[in-house]
């Protein structure tokens, strides 16, 4: 990829550069992009703590420092990060409003939701796939249920009387709990909630009794002993807790598969030039040690890649949830 972000302000040497990356036409003010002290907005749709908090978190100091500019994490939270999303979507295209967005409020939430005005396919520039984490289905020490065999059985007994917590209707996390049922025939009502704190809370007081929540929101809980892991939602089983049982080796869950994937958005027909320097800087930061260790810790792959890539992953695992949704809401577990 031509490194035209790192040019020489000489007029020459630009028109140059500018002409091999294919550029020539687009606006030139992005020579200015920037400018050190104004800073980014980098909007997360869920209030601090969960796992795309952690991620922008994660991300957002090296970002700082590589653009020369400071970056600000913004939690815009409520209705399943769709709030968030839109208002990046309304921002002006000019890089300093970017989104960490998820699978829930770019793809899965219209699928629930027609009431929701964007498309986030279309309505948002892609810079790069950040990476991927299982979730988790757990459930608190009350309950008595250590495995997933034994929660399966135990809303069976009692069936309608159990309920399911997630982030909110329309996320991976709802849309997770509700394969559980369509694969094991149970019957666990989803609670939606606004974050994983008070989700996970709730879960630990005894006010709920399972919960699907991400890896790195559990993984504290789970180490503490507060909280009992049945299973992980990808097909195997995950490195940072490779005690914990992925879902699909239960034969009633068997081909089980699903995530939560974080990228870096920004409003549509932000610039070329701006998304290619905004790829490559994320792309580096991915390959930071400290940052791949912190994300490693987390259960969160360091993917990177293509713009088109991510493009290409979002149709895909739009079209594989979109699977699931329609039988869920077939079926009227979906709610």
């Amino acid at each position: 990829m031509p490194r035209m972000f790192t040019l020489n302000r000489r007029g020459v040497s630009r028109t140059l550069c500018l002409a091999a990356a294919g550029l020539l036409g687009l606006p030139a003010a992005w020579g200015q992009a920037w400018p050190v002290g104004k800073p980014i907005s980098l909007v997360v749709g869920y209030p601090a703590g969960g796992s795309v908090d952690l991620v922008a978190r994660t991300i957002a100091e090296p970002l700082a420092k590589r653009l020369g500019t400071p970056v600000i994490i913004e939690n815009v939270g409520g209705a399943g990060g769709t709030i968030g999303a839109q208002k990046v979507v309304n921002a002006s295209p000019d890089g300093y409003t970017l989104l960490l967005g998820s699978g829930s409020e770019v793809s899965i939430a219209k699928l629930y939701n027609g009431a929701i005005k964007y498309n986030g396919e279309t309505d948002l520039s892609p810079v790069a796939l950040i990476g991927v984490t299982p979730m988790v289905f757990v459930t608190n020490t009350k309950t008595g249920v250590k495995t997933m065999e034994e929660a399966i059985a135990k809303s069976k007994r009692e069936r309608n009387q159990l309920s399911f917590a997630s982030s909110g209707v329309g996320t991976p996390l709802h849309v997770s709990g509700e394969l559980i049922n369509l694969m094991a025939g149970t019957t666990f009502r989803h609670v939606p909630y606004r974050g994983a704190g008070q989700q996970l809370q709730d879960l630990l007081g005894g006010n709920i009794e399972f919960s699907v929540s991400v890896l790195s929101s559990a993984l504290p809980h789970i180490e503490s002993g507060k909280m009992i892991p049945l299973g992980v939602t990808t097909p195997t089983r995950s490195r940072a807790a490779p005690q914990i049982p992925a879902l699909g080796e239960n034969p009633k869950l068997k081909g089980y598969d699903m995530n939560v994937w974080f990228g870096l958005f920004g409003p549509a027909k932000l610039p070329a030039p701006m998304v290619v320097r905004l790829n490559k800087e994320l792309n580096e930061i991915l390959r930071e040690e400290a940052v791949w260790q912190k994300l490693q810790k987390a259960g969160i792959s360091n993917d990177g890649g293509t713009p088109q890539a991510l493009t290409a992953f979002i149709k895909a695992e739009t079209q594989r949830v979109r699977n699931v949704v329609n039988k869920a809401v077939a079926t009227g577990a979906a709610s």
